[in-house]
């Protein structure tokens, strides 16, 4: 490295989630090939915990920036690791390529775990707006491995230990869905039980993990009653679940560092890792 080099703007090193190629890619650019972008803290502050990142965007786009990088470096402060997922989304890809992205990225953090300082126990998913809803996906569609294949990475559990949902879509049928993100995902014209199989409150049991959810009363473009039907869902499976909605703020606002009212969400987050053993050192 230049020694006159800030180290700050070092872009962070990516991988591919499938360096074989994702299983029904269509090509071989960037579309094609998600990727995992590594945000590791120094050593000497690492907890050893680990998040990967689900950029929102209405399974049509990724806004990596504020819902991607900016989480990244937040997550670092605290000495936790993040891993910013950029999957596959329309108009080349639909259901289930987002879902088997982000179960491959919770696996290959489990994978790679002690090269990247990483404990394989508490590895957790964030995910913004419709990044939410592949979060929440992620949450109550995993699976506990696949030991038949040769690939290590597939021998690993893609059960987060923990999920935080910010504003996120999470209903795909009824007055307050996001019919964006459903049609991106699911087409235009979804069988009825592939809505009620993708409608992320009707997928929650006990072994849903512990979930942190963050909405704003104003939000118009995924109304807050999507946060509330899975809280709601998560009370009746007896799963921890701690849920914050702010009278204001439009949707799309991240970690909302510039309002007064709404930065407060990063810090109850915060604490509410903590309280999960995310900010613990080894």
């Amino acid at each position: 490295m230049n020694p006159h080099e800030d180290p700050t703007k070092i872009a962070p090193p990516v991988e591919l989630l499938w360096p074989e190629g994702a299983p029904g890619a269509r090509g071989e650019e960037e579309a094609d090939r998600p990727t995992l972008t590594m945000f590791l803290p120094p050593k000497a502050a690492t907890t050893g915990a680990a998040v990967v990142v689900c950029p929102g965007g209405g399974y049509g786009a990724l806004a990596v920036g504020h819902e991607g990088r900016d989480v990244g470096a937040w997550l670092n402060g605290l000495g936790v690791a993040a891993f910013m997922m950029k999957y596959r989304i329309a108009p080349h890809y639909g259901h289930p390529a987002p879902l088997q992205d982000v179960k491959r990225a919770i696996r290959t953090v489990r994978a790679r775990a002690k090269a990247w300082g990483v404990d394989p126990k508490r590895v957790g998913v964030w995910g913004f707006s419709a990044g939410g809803h592949l979060a929440s996906t992620a949450a109550t569609q995993f699976d506990g491995g696949h030991r038949a294949g040769d690939d290590p990475v597939e021998w690993e559990s893609s059960r987060p230990d923990l999920c935080i949902l910010g504003y996120p879509v999470i209903l795909f049928e009824g007055p307050h869905m996001h019919q964006g993100s459903r049609d991106n995902l699911l087409g235009k014209a979804p069988s009825e039980a592939l809505v009620r199989e993708m409608s992320s409150e009707r997928r929650v049991t006990p072994q849903t993990p512990p979930t942190f959810l963050f909405h704003t009363n104003e939000d118009r473009g995924v109304p807050p009653e999507n946060s509330v039907e899975f809280y709601l869902a998560l009370r009746r499976a007896g799963v921890p679940a701690e849920m914050h909605i702010f009278e204001r703020g439009m949707h799309g606002v991240g970690l909302a560092p510039g309002d007064p009212a709404l930065s407060l969400w990063p810090r109850l987050l915060a604490n509410w890792m903590g309280l999960h053993g995310f900010l613990k050192k080894p």
